[in-house]
């Protein structure tokens, strides 16, 4: 299946800015330009701009407003971390970022538990049969979390 491209960390921040429109959600921006700046490049020297490829390298965190808490960390290699009431989703490729928040605030994204082993995870279903799928650490489940379990 073909995504739409977000060949940008900012046509991701500008896609993200379209989701929290629709859902009617506050959203911050801050911006990390720059190889001494962005966090997958801690060996860069300090006052380093560009990688050694000639390259700015730009990231972006973006926190949205309202129930859940989500925050999304845009990293420059076409991949972001989503954050969801404390669940961390890692890798989740930069075109897949508004359907994931689509399918978190439409109301597709579930929880399951198991008896053994003991745990519950967070499912964020998206178009096409993908699902991404990860574990809710600690006893105790928010209340957003707790209200989408499922049996």
């Amino acid at each position: 299946m073909t995504h739409p491209s977000l060949p940008t960390t900012e046509s991701a921040v500008t896609a993200i800015r379209a989701v929290a429109a629709e859902y009617r959600l506050a959203m911050t921006v801050t911006d990390d330009i720059g190889a001494d700046q962005t966090s997958r490049r801690t060996s860069a020297a300090l006052f380093t701009v560009v990688d050694p490829d000639g390259s700015l390298p730009h990231e972006a965190f973006v926190e949205l407003g309202g129930s859940p808490a989500v925050s999304v960390r845009i990293f420059p290699e076409d991949d972001a971390k989503i954050t969801v009431d404390g669940v961390e989703f890692h890798d989740v490729p930069r075109d897949r970022v508004p359907a994931f928040l689509r399918s978190v605030y439409g109301g597709l994204a579930f929880v399951k538990g198991r008896f053994f082993p003991p745990g519950y995870w967070l499912s964020v279903p998206l178009p096409g049969d993908e699902t991404y799928r990860e574990s809710v650490g600690g006893p105790a489940l928010t209340p957003w979390l707790s209200g989408r379990v499922r049996a």
